[in-house]
Formats: structure tokens, C-alpha cells, sequence
């Protein structure tokens, strides 16, 4: 099921052509500092003081760990930031600290913090559950937040409650019943992982995207559907995976022809990451790339302009 190159081309010249939708834009955002420790309230201001000139969205991938929604949840409503609420489902003793903290925490905050719930995040690619027990899971959070109102007594029901998996797991006939559990359906997708040379690293990601779009509206039974890049960037050091070569450069190469067209196509996208994370450092190999995906780095100093050409209205 492949999209056609030259729609794809046409696509990504939608990086400097006129638009009048625009999809919006988020970072995926680590909990804890430099130094491998939970993250405080003081440090989450830092970080929304940090990327606030280029978005008010981030997302997260538990609740319960180093206290996330009970520090950042008061701290997003402060700086006016809603969040993508992770969940961890892959162990039942966790799984009941992430629902835990939820009954605890969400009547804290107002509803409009919370734009969607993800429960998962590859967890179909890890194999760490199959689709229908990850089916489950994803139906018990609905459950649970059906049950529970923010601080000035909004259910928070008609939160939309879904995943995020990797755009090659999506596409996998054994993902449906995930799928067509969820209210929302977000891909990952890599270029960089796949080896892919600069020139081909845009066109390689808006054919995993469109892969897996079509999957899930078919899965779904409709295009109306809530549905976003979950994660995607470029390392900016490290060792090259196949034709795939981290540096400052390229990752912002990458950006401006593939996040920014796959924006300019009106398709949200979550980058990974807000900032770099050193105590990920010692990996193997090609792993040495995992504390350089930040468009910012350590210190909270942006990498390379995050700048699209568009022009016309928003």
C-alpha cells in the first residue's frame, strides 16, 4: 500500500507554498533532568518558558512516574498548555499506579489541560502487549476518567482515549483491534531509523504516515478520525544508520522539508524531543543517538531555527 511518489512530492513542495490549514505543533517532553532525576515544578517552567515562543502542546508517556501529572499538570494550567496524557499499560502493578494517579490528580486540574490520552506508546513494536490486550487496557481508561470531574466539576468522559505506535505495527492487519478501540490513532515514524538519505528522508516519512493514515481510516470506517505524528525527528549527533547521518544540519533540513510539510498538509505532528537528554548517554553503536534528538539542547538552547516557510493564512 504505497502512496504514490509523485503525490508525495507534491506534498512536501507544500513546505514553502501558500497553505490556509496548518496542522499544529508539539514536543514530546522528558520527566526527568540532565542528571537522571525526577523532574520539579521548577524545572517544568523552565521548559515551557523554553519552547513556548513555538508551542503551548506537549506530550508525555506516564502519569504516575516521578510524579508527572500531579507536578506538570498544575504547572501546564499555569502557563496555559494543554498535553498528549501518556499512560503506561504494560504492567499491571504500573498500570494501577498510572490508573491511581489519574483518579487522584485529574480533579486538580481543569478538563482543558487534557486534549487526548494515549495509552501506550509502542507498545505494539516492543511486542510488550498484543493489540487486543492493549484493547483492554485502553477501554479501562475510559472507564475510569468516565468517572472522574476536573476541579470545576467538568466530566472529563469526552476526553478522547486512544495510541501511539509505530507507523510499520499500525499497518500490521494485527493492529486493528487496538485500532478500532481507540478514539485517536497517532504514528510514529523515523527516517533515520530507516537509514534514509537526506533526500529521500521526506519522502520516506509522508509514505509511513500515509500508510498508516489510510490503515486507520480504513480500520475505522471513516476519514473523520483524530490523528497526528506521534514522534519524529532527526538526531543532531551520533553514528549514522545507513545512508541516515545525525548532525545539526540535517536534522534541521529535516524539519523544513518533512515536519513542515507534513504540517502544511494539516496534519498535527509531535516532535521528538523538546530537549536533549545526556543521561541517556552510553548506548551501543547506533544507540550513542538517543540524547541528541532534542531541538534544544541540555541547557535549554535551541539547535537550529524552527521555521517554516509558509505564507498566506493560518
Amino acid at each position: 500500500m504505497l502512496v504514490d511518489k509523485k503525490l508525495i512530492a507534491a506534498v512536501v513542495a507544500l513546505a514553502s507554498a501558500t497553505v490556509s490549514a496548518k496542522g499544529s505543533f508539539g514536543f514530546d517532553l522528558g520527566v526527568v533532568d540532565n542528571d537522571d532525576n525526577c523532574k520539579d515544578a521548577d524545572d517544568y517552567i523552565a521548559d515551557l518558558d523554553a519552547i513556548s515562543g513555538y508551542t503551548s502542546h506537549v506530550k508525555t508517556y506516564a502519569v504516575s512516574d516521578c510524579n508527572t501529572l500531579q507536578i506538570l499538570g498544575p504547572v501546564l494550567e499555569d502557563k496555559g498548555f494543554t498535553i498528549t496524557l501518556g499512560v503506561w499499560p504494560t504492567d499491571d502493578n504500573h498500570f494501577d499506579e498510572e490508573i491511581s494517579a489519574l483518579q487522584s490528580y485529574l480533579p486538580t486540574i481543569s478538563k482543558s489541560v487534557i486534549s487526548e490520552i494515549t495509552v501506550g506508546s509502542e507498545v505494539l513494536y516492543r511486542g510488550d502487549l498484543t493489540a487486543d490486550q492493549l484493547a483492554s487496557k485502553i477501554t479501562q481508561v475510559k472507564s475510569t476518567i468516565s468517572s472522574i470531574t476536573d476541579k470545576n466539576g467538568d466530566s472529563y468522559s469526552d476526553i478522547p482515549v486512544g495510541t501511539v505506535d509505530s507507523w510499520n505495527c499500525l499497518v500490521d492487519s494485527s493492529a486493528v483491534d487496538a485500532i478500532t478501540a481507540s478514539d485517536f490513532v497517532f504514528a510514529n515514524a523515523f527516517s533515520y531509523w530507516q537509514g534514509q538519505t537526506l533526500a529521500n528522508a521526506s519522502f520516506s516519512f509522508f509514505d509511513d504516515i500515509m500508510q498508516a493514515l489510510q490503515v486507520i481510516q480504513t480500520a475505522k470506517g471513516s476519514t473523520d478520525i483524530l490523528f497526528a505524528v506521534g514522534e519524529t525527528g532527526w538526531p543532531t549527533q551520533g553514528t549514522s544508520y545507513g545512508d541516515a547521518v545525525p548532525s545539526t544540519a540535517n536534522a534541521q533540513t529535516f524539519f523544513e522539508q518533512g515536519v513542515c510539510a507534513m504540517l502544511g498538509w494539516g496534519v498535527d505532528v509531535i516532535y521528538f524531543e523538546a530537549f536533549d537528554e545526556p543521561w541517556k548517554a552510553g548506548g551501543s553503536g547506533t544507540a550513542d543517538v538517543e540524547p541528541y534528538y532534542g531541538a534544544f539542547d541540555d541547557t535549554r538552547t535551541l539547535k537550529f531555527p524552527l521555521t517554516c516557510n509558509y505564507t498566506g493564512s493560518s
